[in-house]
């Protein structure tokens, strides 16, 4: 694939060294050979970027993975209560007043 990028680039500075002006050189150049080269390069490479995207994402699952089935809990460390949904029950509200009432919550 590269070989033919190569060889039209050849083929547009060869056409553009014949044009009569530097400016209509430049032109050609640019608008006959490294635009319409980056657009098919750019197309022709999409599915290469997505096929390297999903490796990664794969490859991120898998460490992400691994590191939770290493996690342990520390010996002594506070394990927090779960509800059925899998939500972590906590108890902050308790220890605050309530808001319509002036009195802290007396235990």
């Amino acid at each position: 694939m590269y070989i033919v990028a190569i060889a039209w680039l050849y083929v547009t500075l060869m056409m553009a060294i014949t044009e009569p002006s530097v400016v209509g050189g430049i032109l050609t150049f640019l608008f006959y050979g490294l635009l319409p080269l980056a657009l098919v390069l750019w197309l022709f490479g999409g599915p290469s970027r997505r096929r390297t995207r999903q490796l990664a994402e794969a490859a991120a699952a898998k460490s992400a993975e691994e590191h939770a089935d290493t996690a342990t809990v520390q010996p002594g460390a506070a394990v927090p209560e779960t509800t059925d949904t899998g939500s972590v029950v906590t108890d902050h509200h308790m220890h605050q007043p309530n808001r319509g009432d002036t009195q802290p919550d007396q235990r």
